[in-house]
């Protein structure tokens, strides 16, 4: 570039300076950058309200941190569920606007749901602490898990069930049954909706019976391409809420918020391999 004798803007070099942060660490909470940038806190927050409303960054609800945006690069990774979430987070801060219960939006790899985000800490009624950002949900036992698998395509669910047959682990031995494995996924097509299995109490290892979170979920699968890109569950206190009154009074918000997220995700063109 040549030279002009031009002062530089001071306040569009710190935000630059921000930017390019984000890009190298891809994540970063308000500290993280103050302590990478040198630049004070409340001048942080002004930059990054900035760069939010001029769609370059966004916030995770689920540990706070903020994001480059995905949606300003030329194309993704299938395997790189952040574009998922940056869809997906305002559709869940509207969902918990409505619902006093928590959602979380999970993805699959290979043998377990890795949560992403969760919108926990914006439910008012929620006392259970929020699932953190990449807890491995038990993908035969959760209702994440479940959505998943009924509503991946065909080969895709034969290979994962391959991957967990070779399991030993008790948590896995559903995966040994083709009949049930075939019930499970043959009724929750029917439905529209996954539940939890019966003996599924939160843990990734154990039964309901040696660990016990209280809740009961359901999910439904997020669909780009053809393809279950992710999954949306709603959660509750059982001793609250029956599942058929769970499913009565909110089925229908957790389906609008899962095909929000679709049609945003298809208006942005991502999800493509």
């Amino acid at each position: 570039m040549r030279e002009y004798r031009v002062k530089t803007i001071d306040s569009l070099a710190r935000g630059l300076q921000v930017l390019q942060v984000l890009q190298e660490v891809r994540a970063a909470s308000l500290h993280d950058l103050h302590l990478a940038t040198g630049i004070p806190k409340p001048t942080l927050t002004r930059i990054l309200f900035t760069a939010y409303r001029h769609g370059l960054v966004w916030q995770r609800m689920v540990d706070g941190a903020f994001l480059p945006s995905h949606t300003l690069q030329r194309r993704m990774e299938t395997d790189d569920g952040e574009w998922l979430v940056e869809i997906a987070s305002p559709v869940l801060g509207e969902l918990s606007q409505r619902l006093q219960w928590p959602s979380v939006i999970s993805v699959p790899r290979l043998d377990y749901m890795e949560t992403l985000e969760t919108n926990s800490s914006r439910t008012y009624f929620d006392a259970l602490p929020p699932r953190p950002h990449g807890f491995r949900v038990n993908m035969l036992g959760s209702a994440s898990g479940r959505a998943y698998l009924a509503f991946c395509p065909q080969q895709e669910l034969e290979a994962v069930l391959a991957r967990l047959r070779l399991k030993k682990d008790p948590a896995y031995r559903l995966a040994q049954d083709d009949a049930a494995v075939r019930r499970m996924v043959e009724t929750t097509r029917r439905r529209g909706y996954s539940v939890r299995a019966p003996d599924f109490g939160g843990d990734h290892d154990r039964p309901r019976s040696e660990v016990d979170d209280g809740r009961e979920s359901i999910a439904m699968p997020v669909r780009v391409d053809g393809r279950v890109v992710g999954c949306i569950n709603l959660t509750w206190r059982r001793q609250a809420l029956s599942l058929p009154t769970a499913v009565q009074r909110h089925l229908e918000d957790l389906r609008t918020a899962v095909r929000t997220v679709e049609e945003r995700a298809r208006e942005a063109g991502l999800g493509h391999g």
